[in-house]
């Protein structure tokens, strides 16, 4: 590869260039949809020619050392400096590459995150409280922000299902977004421990399925969902509110579910204080789905290499497990393994997902250089 990308920035740089001339109009953000958009795009070629820059920086200097090196007739330390500067250009050319490689066009969007209790009853349902605040700690630890939709809680405090929206930065580049890090959450999670609610002291094996969406925005119903999102594919019921949720709770009828006609997809909202929030938070997250739905059909239709190579169809697969006894969590996919997961509970994922970003990170170079001609 040529320093800083050859040929192939050039559509790049002119790309730019539009980019920042539609974020300097004031126009741009009388539609927000839109101007969401073009700060994604602007923010990932900012990342992929500031890479570039850095490496025709390097090769600059690297050049310049060998020179001296040359006419310092064997200089020791300007040989060393030399070694080092090719060592750090390689580095440099390597990342800006791995930019360059095909990437996952959702990795810039927020995510709808649900989390359902499976085998294992109420010690299910504890564990996926428990998930729901590592969840919850990661995200802020990466100052996204968390936001509650619909959740389900036991008589023991934990929750059969609970339904959040993870949002970053408008502007973040793709490989910061926060579907790029949790995409890969999405899968059965088995947990080993003895319960709770377990005399004999006897280990347990319990499951909880965890599912990550990219969220659906207003363009996407725009451009995909306008139809299916239709008033006449929607029923929608209200009903009494149950559990937590204020003051409105068992005295009006709060709570909204809405069922989507044509698939059949129900969503239900009751945790807000108003039926008109709660039919905003079902709505919003009845798009994700559809959305959703729709790109896996595309997906299973297209002859093309799926995008499942890291994102499967089948949401069941087992894809962790804590096991607490030895204090020690596995991903059966990449193979990581650690003795941390008091940490990992706590929210310390960043080596777990750093596997699975690094096997998916292969897998795209791998598909790219075997379509290169």
């Amino acid at each position: 590869m040529e320093a800083g990308g050859g040929d192939r920035l050039a559509p790049l740089r002119q790309e730019h260039a539009r980019l920042q001339d539609a974020m300097a109009d004031p126009a741009l953000h009388d539609d927000p949809a839109r101007a969401r958009r073009v700060a994604r795009r602007y923010a990932e070629l900012d990342t992929v020619l500031a890479a570039a820059a850095q490496v025709e920086a390097t090769l600059a200097d690297l050049e310049t050392a060998r020179e001296l090196a040359e006419v310092g007739e064997g200089d020791a330390e300007l040989a060393a400096e030399a070694e080092q500067l090719a060592e750090r250009w390689e580095t440099e050319r390597d990342h800006l590459e791995d930019l360059l490689a095909p990437r996952d066009p959702d990795d810039a969007r927020d995510v709808i995150l649900e989390i359902k209790a499976g085998a294992g009853g109420e010690e299910s349902a504890l564990f996926a409280g428990e998930m729901l605040r590592m969840y919850r700690s990661y995200a802020e630890h990466r100052g996204w922000r968390v936001e509650v939709l619909t959740s389900a809680e036991t008589e023991l405090g934990g929750l059969k299902d609970v339904t959040a929206a993870i949002s970053g930065s408008s502007s973040a580049a793709p490989a910061d977004g926060v579907y790029a890090h949790l995409k890969h959450e999405a899968g059965v999670h088995r947990v080993q421990r003895v319960p709770v609610t377990e005399s004999a002291g006897r280990i347990h094996t319990s499951a909880v399925g965890v599912l990550v969406l990219p969220e659906a925005d207003e363009a996407d119903e725009g451009e995909l969902l306008a139809e299916a999102m239709a008033p006449a594919n929607l029923r929608i019921d209200v009903f009494r509110s149950s559990g937590p949720g204020g003051q409105s709770v068992n005295t009006t009828d709060s709570a909204v579910r809405i069922t989507h006609l044509p698939t059949g997809i129900v969503v239900s909202c009751q945790d807000q204080k108003s039926q008109l929030q709660n039919r905003d938070q079902a709505l919003r997250i009845l798009r994700t789905r559809l959305l959703d739905a729709r790109r896996l059909e595309q997906e299973q239709a297209s002859s093309a290499t799926r995008r499942s190579q890291v994102r499967t169809v089948d949401r069941s697969e087992r894809i962790r497990t804590y096991n607490f006894p030895e204090s020690r969590v596995a991903d059966h996919r990449t193979g990581y393994k650690a003795g941390n997961l008091s940490q990992v509970l706590a929210g310390d994922l960043e080596d777990l997902i750093a596997s699975s970003r690094d096997a998916e990170r292969a897998a795209r170079l791998a598909e790219a250089q075997q379509g290169a001609p």
